[in-house]
């Protein structure tokens, strides 16, 4: 037989002040929980057993850890520069500068861009990192980024073109392990180079200008170590021989510029010259071949040994082999050369 409570023990039954509470802050939380009908809260089974309110309140625990690793997450994978970040272009400085020419935002390839993104948006994220090396996102809005400032590291033209237009910069933060280090500024330059050399090619003056500025940036950074050519050229991808150019340029860098009117279309044989005309150097004449004076041997038998006289540009040299030579020996030799110098040494 079903056995039923009665009404009178029904209203005696105590009613718990959190019961209400916990329905509410669950409904808040998650439109998920239906009743008995709630299968998954935050992908999570609720647990059996006890009152609705508790397995609720559960289920409410799980989804709130879950969200937590979630946006844990989020935050590593922007610090590795694996999740874009929307920046106000005001937010991003530009400290070192572009190593295009001084007018890139005039040529035809800028207006190109310009118009590309304007009509389709920007297919490329720039790369940055934070101007503060401990920054970390805020991991309850990991993606929040106001008031925080950035360090341009490549992509000018598009944060350029984007402060423009008043929109948003889709951006990466790029790997920050020289953060901090005497290299920071040459591997910010060193990005640079390499981002403009894959996507495409620099002037000869552009491209020796910033292999030269990257050398002289390393060499600061390493005072107590020599910075050898080739050691550099390895290091950052080009030819031994673009180091030594790419100093000289970026050394004469300013008096380039102000001799030369079409200085981003000369070639590296033309860019030679002008180094040598700025700094007074001529071609050098070819050597002459020096004309040693001939050497001249004669020879001598005293009994069975051999005796060797030998002469060359005012040098005299003598060999007597198997004689036994003392310093009276010596005295009387040099007294007989002496004599016959003397006599025909003139003629």
């Amino acid at each position: 037989m079903k056995r039923t409570l009665s009404s009178s023990v029904l209203k005696k039954r105590a009613v718990r002040p959190d019961d209400d509470a916990a329905i509410v802050s669950e409904a808040e939380a998650t439109e998920r929980v239906s009743g008995d009908d709630a299968k998954l809260v935050g992908g999570v089974k609720p647990r059996l057993g006890g009152s609705g309110s508790a397995w609720k309140a559960g289920a409410l625990s799980d989804a709130s850890q879950i969200l937590q690793v979630e946006r844990t997450q989020v935050v590593e994978r922007i610090l590795s520069g694996r999740h874009e970040l929307r920046i106000d272009p005001s937010q991003i400085v530009d400290v070192i500068g572009s190593d295009r020419r001084e007018d890139w935002r005039d040529q035809d390839a800028f207006e190109r861009l310009k118009e590309s993104i304007t009509k389709n948006g920007q297919d490329t994220p720039i790369h940055v990192w934070p101007a503060d090396p401990d920054w970390r996102p805020d991991e309850r809005e990991p993606e929040n980024v106001d008031g925080v400032t950035f360090h341009l590291i490549v992509g000018r033209r598009r944060h350029a073109i984007l402060q423009t237009l008043g929109l948003p910069v889709r951006a990466l933060l790029v790997p920050q392990a020289s953060r901090g280090s005497r290299e920071e500024q040459f591997e910010m330059l060193f990005m640079r180079f390499r981002e403009n050399e894959e996507r495409e090619n620099l002037s000869a003056f552009e491209r020796l200008v910033s292999i030269g500025e990257m050398f002289e940036r390393l060499q600061e950074a390493t005072p107590d170590e020599k910075l050898t050519a080739t050691e550099f050229a390895k290091r950052v991808g080009v030819h031994n021989s673009a180091v030594s150019r790419g100093r000289a340029v970026f050394a004469a860098r300013d008096e380039i510029l102000h001799a030369c009117k079409n200085v981003y279309d000369l070639s590296h044989r033309d860019l030679e010259k002008v180094l040598n005309d700025l700094s007074g150097k001529a071609a050098k004449p070819a050597r002459k071949k020096s004309t040693k004076p001939k050497k001249l041997t004669v020879q001598r038998k005293i009994g069975s040994r051999k005796l060797s006289v030998t002469g060359q540009g005012g040098k005299l040299s003598v060999a007597a082999t198997g004689l036994a030579l003392d310093e009276g020996v010596l005295n009387g030799l040099g007294d007989v050369i002496a004599e016959y110098l003397e006599k025909h040494g003139s003629k």
